[in-house]
């Protein structure tokens, strides 16, 4: 594999098409140079208004001047699951809400819009200047709450800060909020979703993921001046086209010993209990087709998790990734220690971070396999820890529970999304046999959840004694504070009660240990690449509001060509070819209206535009401004981009605005859609 982000002898090269670019700080000279287009001020801020954040994990845009946003199927999958019923499956079925009155509400969804964003590095390097560094994690938190806070109380917007290059530079970003969001569309998963796991992070692909929501305010659709004009036609091979997201995270600036760590201890735990995760759920799944349904969006999204992180892994054990890193990191190393100023300054912090890496592996089991996987377990810790952190100064809370980030905790905390006590059952009894299984039943967590009953007896004990399935019941705890949960009787949070010294035990010698230094490490070892390299390059992703660009382009694979773009034609090729069998079948809806579609439209494509995940859902934009695609996916050459970029081999995949007009128009007779969107 050809592996590009090297560091050269007196430079930091980033190759053209690379990169997750915050707005602040665009590619605007790399794009002047190659493509001979200028990114302007009025461009920019367009597109990054008319960009959302989906909180459950993806992006989106609008497409229409009444608050109609485009994101993917599987984004949104989540909220057609909970919006879903035995009667009314809306993921197997599909969707499409002919009037406003029929658009559904989904149950806990947040949208944020990017407003403005404030480099406040100044104020926080201030407010740890001097100290020590026991004391500078404690007074760095402090100070981030406490801007956090003063923005939101004086702006009444979401405020995030947003840390970038390892620590380097803090940035305040400051969104609008929306939690009515309605679906408005959604076609069958089986669109969606084509081909099923064997086909995910592959091309040539044949996938309608894509859904429309509406976004709300006081009860009507928000206006959207802001929104990208939908362009029928779709991208044309070669042509240069943006991506603008929310990528979730990478590790591109981390040092060789976080990324064996990685490699050799958190991703190798974190696929033994996602693996394990997936065997309870479809032994569940198998005992009823109810049971099915309930369990199936948990399946699709850990399934697509395990050939995300397998995909990593495997690159990982490339020797020539590993050793393209070492080359990267000790070109930098080299140039700081011949510098005695910056020797001085920066020369100690990779010997630092190897050693709390070490330290993180030693307590890494705890972090996986002291799990009970239950929602509700999980909403009852949350409102043990909630009563008793608003206590506090808001600068010594724990994370999550700073006054600024109370609004959507409680939001998600009172979510109506239903919860099934027989699936609760059955994810708990296959949490508690792997964690014996991985930590031994005389672990103290295990005998504490347990309290001398097998895994099963547990689960059902736990479940069958709480009412926290009730939103009302989270509410009245939350509203009684610490006194009301002190007296609860409710299984889940007398558990949680038990439980919470163990978790903040950890909690505070991860940050003592690891997060501390790691965080100190990393910050200089930021500011040692400026004072190296200056700001030449891009941050990792931290699942903010990003620009990619590239062209659409097929490349190399199998020792043939991949195609730019995929058709109609090959949809119905590749289900022939497995006889329409699952997961290569085409819903009913679809095959029965082939000869109502132009099988020649494009449906999917792939272009250079450098994406992760938390891209699911971006908008694919043209240099007019105007949307041409919808991010999808990553090929499967593109999973080691968490890490590295190749501009060969790494592609985004994308729906063809082609293929969403045709289907709209053909075989779902969205004709009001389609006005709204301009056509």
């Amino acid at each position: 594999m050809k592996l590009l982000l090297s560091l050269l002898a007196s430079a930091l090269l980033v190759s053209a098409d690379e990169g997750m670019w915050t707005f602040d700080n665009p590619p605007t000279k790399l794009i002047q140079d190659k493509y001979h287009f200028t990114l302007t001020k009025d461009w920019l801020d367009h597109v990054r208004l008319s960009s959302a954040r989906l909180n459950d994990g993806g992006s989106g845009s609008f497409v229409s001047p009444h608050g109609l946003l485009l994101t993917n199927h599987h984004v949104a999958r989540e909220q057609l699951q909970k919006s879903s019923t035995a009667e009314h499956d809306y993921i197997k079925d599909g969707f499409y809400a002919r009037t406003q009155a029929d658009e559904i509400k989904s149950p806990d969804l947040e949208i944020n819009v990017l407003i403005s964003t404030e480099d406040v590095t100044a104020r926080v390097a201030a407010a740890v200047k001097g100290k020590s560094p026991e004391e500078e994690f404690a007074e760095r938190k402090k100070v981030l709450a406490e801007i956090q806070s003063e923005s939101t109380k004086k702006t009444g917007l979401r405020a995030d800060i947003v840390t970038l290059y390892n620590g380097a530079e803090y940035w305040l970003y400051r969104y609008k909020k929306y939690t009515d969001v309605r679906i408005v569309f959604a076609p069958e998963a089986q669109a969606a979703y084509f081909g099923g796991d064997p086909d995910n992070f592959t091309y040539p692909r044949y996938d309608l993921d894509m859904t429309l929501l509406r976004v709300y305010e006081n009860d009507k659709p928000i206006d959207t001046p802001n929104y990208l004009k939908w362009n029928p036609k779709g991208a044309a091979d070669d042509e240069l086209v943006f991506v603008s997201g929310n990528p979730g995270s990478t590790q591109r600036l981390d040092t060789v010993a976080q990324i064996e760590n990685d490699r050799d201890n958190t991703l190798p735990n974190e696929l033994k209990l996602i693996n394990a995760r997936i065997a309870v759920l479809e032994a569940f799944s198998k005992t009823s087709p109810e049971h099915a349904r309930q369990a199936g969006s948990d399946i699709f999204l850990l399934q697509n998790d395990v050939k995300e992180l397998s995909g990593e892994q495997r690159g990982l054990k490339d020797p020539h990734v590993i050793a393209t890193k070492r080359e990267e990191e000790q070109k930098l190393k080299s140039a700081v220690l011949a510098r005695p100023d910056l020797k001085a300054q920066y020369g100690t912090a990779w010997d630092e971070i190897a050693d709390a890496e070490r330290k993180s592996a030693s307590r890494i089991k705890e972090r996986f396999f002291h799990s009970t996987d239950s929602r509700l377990a999980g909403i009852a810790l949350d409102i043990v820890q909630y009563v008793a952190e608003i206590k506090k100064p808001d600068g010594q809370r724990l994370s999550g529970f700073h006054e600024a980030q109370l609004e959507s905790l409680r939001y998600e905390l009172f979510s109506p999304a239903p919860i099934y006590k027989d699936l609760e059952i059955a994810r708990i009894t296959g949490a508690l046999k792997l964690d014996i299984q991985e930590m031994g039943q005389n672990d103290k967590y295990i005998q504490t959840v347990l309290g001398g009953r097998t895994p099963e007896e547990a689960a059902t004990d736990l479940v069958n004694g709480t009412h926290l399935d009730d939103p009302a019941v989270r509410k009245k705890l939350v509203e009684g504070g610490e006194a009301a949960v002190d007296a609860s009787t409710d299984s889940m949070i007398a558990l949680a009660r038990k439980l919470d010294p163990m978790r903040r035990e950890l909690t505070k010698w991860m940050e003592e240990n690891v997060q501390s230094v790691e965080q100190r490490g990393g910050e200089r070892l930021g500011r040692a690449r400026f004072a190296v390299f200056g700001k030449s390059t891009y941050p990792d992703a931290t699942f903010t509001l990003r620009l990619s660009y590239g062209t659409v382009k097929g490349y190399a694979m199998n020792g043939t060509e991949a195609p730019p773009k995929t058709t109609f034609y090959g949809l119905f090729d590749r289900a022939a070819g497995f006889d329409y069998q699952p997961p290569f079948d085409i819903p009913s809806r679809i095959k029965e209206g082939r000869s109502k579609l132009d099988l020649s439209t494009a449906l999917n494509f792939v272009c250079t535009d450098d994406i992760i995940g938390g891209n699911s859902g971006s908008p694919v934009i043209n240099k007019a401004g105007e949307l041409v695609g919808l991010i999808f996916d990553g090929n499967i050459e593109s999973l080691v981009g968490n890490f590295v970029y190749d501009i060969e081999s790494n592609r985004a995949v994308a729906v063809h605005t082609a293929a969403m007009t045709e289907v709209l128009r053909n075989i779902y007779g969205a004709q009001a859609l389609l006005t709204e969107l301009g056509m």
